[in-house]
């Protein structure tokens, strides 16, 4: 059970708990305890009249003891606001991811936490993922978060390079866009601080977004491996690239750590309805706090 599930559970029985709660186990509750009190007072009428403290505090701690809440209501019904605040925020605002991997490097760096926009591309309800609300669609540049393709109940995070309809071409480390080559600016050596590779740091232009980019000069532009079957007849492959045309309702998708990224060149396109939203803030990384702020 992933945590969107595990939480959805939370806040159905929770929600329940607190329900039945409210309109009849707490007035179960008042309805003995006023009973009670009444017998009490009854039988101490007369100390009540004269204003005794000791026996008017003991008939107030007899209503109290009896309208408190079982423990087992707070941990169930008395959690319920709290949850299902977490559960609207996390599946219709924005959701913490952890970036697992240097595939992004050097833009993300592993041990990030980042925080995803889910209502920039479209609401969509938790579980299920249909969508109730349209919203711009991705756009190049853009850094995503998606449900993998191949393997859906895993998440992934990538920079979108081709929207539907784009001819992606990858020729000796640049990528071209309908055949208009993609700007990139040498900027120096750069070392991975993971692996301590030296690469070349690069700061590539896709649309209107200027970003940084990692790549090993020490290999070549084709694939370090075979693609998946599913990729066949969307793109061809040669020893210094690729050329892919973007299907409809699809988006092509690459690492900004170039060599070193399993993506859409090896496992195909993304589908508009895997789309999680776009990854816009570091909001922690427990290793180099100096990492917090948004990112392009």
């Amino acid at each position: 059970m992933n945590f969107s599930m595990l939480l959805f559970v939370l806040t159905v029985v929770t929600g329940v708990m607190w329900v039945v709660n409210k309109f009849k186990w707490q007035k179960a509750r008042r309805k003995a305890a006023q009973a009670a009190v009444s017998q009490f007072e009854s039988d101490n009428r007369e100390a009540i009249n004269r204003g005794e403290r000791t026996v008017i505090d003991a008939r107030n701690a007899l209503y109290r003891d009896l309208t408190r809440e079982p423990w087992w209501i707070d941990y169930t019904a008395g959690l319920f606001p709290v949850i299902v605040f977490v559960f609207a925020l996390r599946s219709f605002l924005f959701e913490p991811f952890r970036i697992p991997s240097g595939s992004m490097l050097p833009t993300l760096y592993i041990g990030d936490f980042i925080l995803v926009n889910k209502y920039e591309y479209g609401l969509r309800l938790p579980i299920v993922h249909t969508k109730i609300t349209e919203g711009r669609t991705p756009e190049r540049g853009d850094v995503i978060v998606f449900r993998y393709p191949v393997d859906p109940s895993v998440d992934y995070i990538k920079r979108v390079v081709g929207v539907p309809g784009d001819t992606i071409k990858y020729v000796n480390k640049t990528i071209f866009v309908n055949g208009k080559p993609m700007q990139q600016k040498h900027l120096g050596d750069w070392v991975d601080p993971f692996t301590h590779v030296t690469l070349s740091q690069r700061e590539e232009t896709l649309g209107d977004v200027k970003h940084m980019i990692a790549v090993d000069e020490r290999v070549g532009s084709g694939l370090r491996g075979m693609p998946y079957p599913r990729v066949a007849g969307g793109c061809t492959y040669y020893d210094n690239g690729f050329v892919c045309k973007v299907p409809e309702g699809q988006y092509f998708v690459l690492g900004d750590n170039r060599d070193n990224s399993e993506d859409s060149r090896y496992w195909g396109f993304v589908p508009e309805e895997n789309l999680v939203g776009r990854a816009f803030f570091i909001w922690a990384n427990f290793s180099d706090l100096s990492r917090i702020g948004s990112f392009e």
